[in-house]
């Protein structure tokens, strides 16, 4: 499925418009932003409301962006669940975070911090949910899965599920306190660029492993889809290509479109998956290849059609304090990036930027999506998805509507329990090679911060190396020295264990310390132009232009009660920014240079 692009001057969609479309940053950059369409060059503002058909298609859009990515979360969790491949409960999982994908994404738009945002699996839980389940279970190739009966296989995984379930769920709570208690605003005086930049870069960094691993099942199906992903990403993003589409009072007509821009994960997904077909029919690839299409093909016949994910579907959902503080280590990671996220989405969106109580809120509702993801069993939590925020510049669709609808779409796919398992037989060699890009992608996120850094000093360049170093070295060691940890403290120990072998929360924390405790002055570390970043939205603005981030109903209540402006996530709440983060000026003047 592909979407008219901004470029082409025949596109009868901006025809209608009779101006040309400047460029994405134009169009974020946009002097006066609002909530609809204007003086900006969109094709839909935040509040406008396409008809039901354009919803339908660029809703659609959405969801084949997002997809990929959010089922190769649950395909990988599963070998580290000791699922067998021909397991239906696989596709179950599967469904249920398409599901829990869509009902969050919907919360969000209507209720959280109202931009157009999808919100999908989470990556950054991968990391903690790999390390406590090598840490605090056997490892899967020690059961003896040939003597056991079918009840002992069924609870064999989904012990462990549950022990992630209740991680994640109570890890949330942290998030969900940071936002609607307003917290999030004095976390981000602390947490630095330095601190973000070893963060997030090292949730992609760490996980090359992962990928290889999967991608060593079959190295020609690997690197073809690899190949074919780079060039249609990169060198075959702006070719066009006549579509037909349908105009009212026209009717059909031919619009170019340029779908290696929108779409190049899942044609180059389709493309290599239809080659492994047709080499697993012919005979090519021997019995048991990791090419083959018919692993699971036993799994897709035992799915039932209709299957409607609920809460402990896998049981009472356990938890304990190692899986708990290891999983908070990704709700850090996911607060920082989606905090950027809802920056990029204003820019983009041509909106203005969100006021506090909106960030406040947005990140509150994530929370609230990752505990009722962890309950009903996706293995993982929930965050904004940047890529989806991408497609909004090239699509000039900004329309709130759009992402509501593009939300019931996954919820509509996800209670299909065939089209959940159908997506697991995806090989996964292929699935490796779209981790490798997405993952490549999170680790660039975390390294584009250091825009902000002086990146001549010496003192920046020791944390930043160091930091990153040290966070792949020390877990990497953990990970081959299980029994490295021996206090006689079996909780203690396994607590330690876990959080030292996650590399983002090693390689964070050593970032946030040592940007924290050694001399530098503002304009060094890039607090300056960071300060300035998040006090842009901090100090509120003018109440008719921010209506688009006002609730949906209420609003005349909430602005006739002045106590509401005490509330962090009450949309009179202007923020305690100017009482609690430090003046750059003033503190500037008081730095030296190391």
């Amino acid at each position: 499925m592909s979407t008219p692009t901004a470029a082409p001057p025949d596109d009868p969609l901006l025809a209608r418009k009779n101006s040309s479309t400047p460029s994405v940053a134009a169009a974020g950059l946009a002097k006066e932003p609002g909530c609809k369409k204007g003086s900006s060059d969109l094709l839909y503002a935040i509040e406008d409301n396409p008809s039901w058909c354009e919803c339908i298609i660029f809703g659609f859009q959405h969801y084949l962006a997002m997809v990929g990515g959010t089922i190769s979360i649950p395909i990988i969790i599963s070998s580290y669940l000791c699922l067998e491949e021909s397991n239906p409960a696989r596709g179950v999982l599967v469904s249920t975070i398409i599901f829990m994908s869509g009902v969050i994404t919907f919360l969000q738009a209507t209720f959280g911090v109202r931009l157009p945002i999808i919100q999908g699996g989470n990556f950054s839980f991968l990391i903690p949910t790999i390390a406590l389940l090598t840490t605090t279970h056997a490892p899967c190739d020690a059961l003896p899965l040939a003597n056991m009966t079918q009840a002992e296989r069924e609870e064999a995984w989904q012990v462990r599920m549950r022990e992630v379930q209740g991680s994640i769920a109570m890890s949330a709570l942290f998030q969900v306190a940071v936002g609607f208690t307003g917290l999030i605003g004095l976390l981000l005086t602390w947490i630095t660029p330095l601190a973000i930049v070893s963060t997030v870069s090292l949730v992609g960094l760490s996980l090359f492993d992962v990928a290889s691993k999967q991608g060593s099942g079959h190295w020609g199906i690997y690197l073809l889809t690899l190949g074919l992903l780079i060039l249609m990403s990169q060198h075959m993003r702006d070719v066009r290509v006549p579509v037909p589409f349908y105009e009212r009072g026209k009717g059909f007509v031919m619009v170019k479109c340029q779908p290696f821009r929108t779409t190049s994960f899942l044609i180059a997904i389709f493309i290599t998956w239809a080659v492994c077909g047709i080499l697993t029919m012919s005979g090519t690839l021997p019995e048991g290849s990791a090419a083959r299409t018919d692993l699971t093909m036993p799994m897709v016949a035992r799915a039932p059609w209709f299957y409607v994910p609920y809460p402990g579907q896998f049981g009472m959902p356990t938890t304990s304090v190692a899986g708990t503080l290891g999983m908070l280590a990704g709700v850090l990671a996911s607060i920082i990036e989606s905090v950027g996220d809802y920056y990029a989405c204003a820019r983009i969106s041509g909106a203005p930027m969100p006021p506090t109580h909106a960030i406040n809120r947005g990140i509150g509702t994530e929370g609230i999506g990752c505990m009722i993801a962890g309950l009903w069993g996706t293995g993982n939590g929930t965050t904004s998805y940047s890529g989806n925020i991408g497609i909004l510049g090239i699509t000039k669709v900004a329309s709130r509507r759009v992402v509501q609808v593009s939300a019931i779409i996954m919820i509509v796919c996800g209670v299909f329990g065939k089209m959940g398992a159908f997506f697991v037989t995806i090989p996964e060699p292929i699935i490796a090679a779209v981790f490798t890009i997405k993952f490549a992608m999170i680790t660039a996120m975390g390294l584009s911060t250091l825009q902000f850094v002086d990146l001549s000093s010496s003192r920046n360049l020791f944390i930043l190396g160091f930091s990153i170093f040290f966070g792949l070295s020390l877990p990497k060691w953990m990970q081959d020295h299980g029994d490295a940890i021996s206090t006689g403290a079996p909780l203690f120990d396994q607590t330690v264990m876990v959080l030292l072998q996650t590399s983002m929360f090693v390689g964070g924390f050593l970032g946030f310390l040592l940007d924290n405790t050694i001399p530098g002055t503002d304009e060094e570390r890039g607090l300056v132009a960071w300060k300035e970043k998040l006090q842009t939205s901090a100090e509120g603005g003018d109440d008719v232009i921010n209506t688009c981030y006002d609730l949906p109903f209420g609003m005349g209540l909430i602005k006739r009660a002045k106590w509401m402006r005490y509330i962090p996530f009450c949309p009179r709440y202007k923020g305690i920014s100017k009482d609690i983060l430090p003046s750059c000026r003033k503190s500037n003047k008081k730095a030296t240079s190391t």
